[in-house]
């Protein structure tokens, strides 16, 4: 059991190690020396130790115990953290490894909250590595491993349950490594078709690869300090706009409609509500902002944008929203309890849980004022889904007793207002980035002490894998330590 963990583990820091080499050949191309030695020594190490284990595995049976599907999965994220935080450290772009752990996590797991102040003045190979982190990170290095090496069986099923998101996670296909294969594609297939647009519109081709890795992840890590706004190209922040809301959705909804399964995408109760409190929210900010400087056509991009980017949890910027009169405040605030879809890059809650509360809601109103009817909760135009609502509600319960834990966490060991400390844990929690207060749109992490960002870096973590991953890996550790 123990080998096949290792195993498992070593592959998937070998695939990490192979994404590495596209920020190699940048720093090669800049002669940055300094930063070529930081990758390639993790590289050199992921290799070796895939290709041992590849070698000691031949021949072998293939053994994997699915009832640790969630440890394991929670362990291997642990381990990626720190394998991508290598690059940062050991080329000095960041001085202490706390520091670089917390990039790496945010990075990963596609929060996008940076500790750099000045990120234009990071090495171009650290930038695209930074943004890249959010691609892996987005629909899952386990999903990746899966695809590339379908060696797992059932489970590798069970491997990816732990580690996408939302409540249902079915398969699209017969096999499990088709169904990864499937969804990877999709995933690459968009981000080369925004990358191709912004290099169109103006970027240089490391800006656009980084920002279509950023985007697709929805991570929100950027190359400049004033983010996606810096370039001040309105094709360029549309294109993004269209791209975030996009990675935004359940990419088993992308699958279906390249199968000409539109019934079923028509049925979708999430992706319904999903366009239309992303349209409220966007008339809504418009509305207030109706008067702001730069004409109709600047405040409408900048609602769609900001909407996009929070609904997401990207957390790019082409506007202080706290600088916005309160009604946009207010709607940009709510948007931090909603998140994406399920089967998305974007993190939150999620749409469909909420959509299954409020369903459930309604009919215990209709309960109370017909008790003698027979009630049930309708999802994709099926009836009978009454099984969803104590998961949902569990989640959801979970969810914001760690917001609770991460917002006097901040209060606590970082000195943070109370606003602030809970909006930051709103966007730890939640893999948003920006929150307001002190950690708003404009600011960043740095400042903070490093208990509190080594706090942050696991409620990032625990929020990515939709929290039950991370604490049954905690209880399977404390199991461990008792036998001892």
């Amino acid at each position: 059991m123990a080998f096949s963990v290792l195993r498992i583990l070593t592959y998937v820091l070998g695939i990490v190690a192979t994404a590495m080499v596209p920020p190699l050949c940048v720093a090669l191309c800049d002669g940055d020396a300094v930063s070529a030695r930081a990758f390639l020594a993790p590289m050199a190490a992921g290799w070796t130790a895939a290709v041992t284990f590849w070698l000691a595995a031949r021949g072998r049976p293939r053994v994997f115990d699915v009832r640790n599907a969630f440890g394991v999965v929670a362990g291997v994220w642990l381990a990626i953290c720190a394998f991508g935080a290598l690059p940062l450290y050991l080329g000095g772009a960041y001085p202490s490894f706390v520091d670089a752990l917390f990039e790496s996590v945010s990075g990963f797991t596609t929060t996008g909250a940076s500790v750099c102040g000045d990120v234009e003045a990071l090495p171009r190979s650290v930038n695209l590595w930074r943004c890249e982190s959010h691609w892996l990170g987005g629909l899952g290095v386990i999903a990746l491993a899966v695809a590339l090496i379908p060696l797992l069986g059932i489970g590798g099923f069970r491997l990816i349950k732990a580690e996408a998101t939302g409540p249902d996670k079915a398969k699209l296909t017969t096999l499990i490594a088709n169904t990864a294969k499937t969804l990877w594609l999709v995933y690459i297939a968009f981000t080369a078709a925004e990358a191709a647009l912004l290099w169109l519109f103006g970027l240089g081709p490391v800006d656009a690869a980084a920002h279509a890795f950023s985007t697709m992840g929805t991570g929100g890590f950027s190359t400049r300090n004033a983010s996606v706004g810096a370039f001040g190209i309105p094709a360029v922040e549309w294109v993004c706009t269209a791209f975030m809301l996009a990675a935004s959705l359940n990419f088993a909804v992308y699958y279906r409609l390249l199968s000409a399964r539109f019934d079923e995408v028509r049925r979708d109760s999430e992706l319904r509500t999903f366009v239309l409190v992303v349209a409220a929210a966007v008339a809504a900010v418009a509305w207030v902002q109706r008067s702001s400087p730069g004409g109709a056509g600047k405040t409408v991009r900048d609602a769609a944008f900001q909407v996009a980017s929070i609904v997401s949890t990207t957390g790019f910027m082409t506007a202080d929203y706290q600088t916005w009169l309160p009604g946009a405040q207010a709607v940009i605030f709510l948007l931090f309890f909603a998140g994406g879809c399920s089967g998305s890059t974007a993190g939150g809650v999620k749409v469909v849980r909420w959509t299954i509360l409020a369903k459930q809601l309604v009919n215990e109103f209709r309960r109370i004022l017909h008790p003698h009817e027979v009630f049930t909760l309708t999802l994709n135009g099926e009836s009978r889904r009454e099984g969803f609502v104590p998961a949902a509600a569990a989640f959801v319960f979970m969810y914001f007793a760690l917001v609770m834990v991460t917002a006097g966490a901040g209060a606590l060991l970082g000195g943070l207002d109370v606003f602030t400390a809970f909006t930051a844990a709103l966007s730890m929690v939640g893999n948003v980035g920006p929150a307001f207060g002190d950690l708003g749109p404009t600011a960043n992490y740095g400042a903070l002490p490093a208990a509190l960002k080594s706090f942050y870096s696991f409620a990032m973590l625990a929020g990515r894998l939709e929290i039950f991953t991370v604490m049954i890996f905690i209880g399977r550790v404390l199991q461990l330590h008792r036998a001892r």
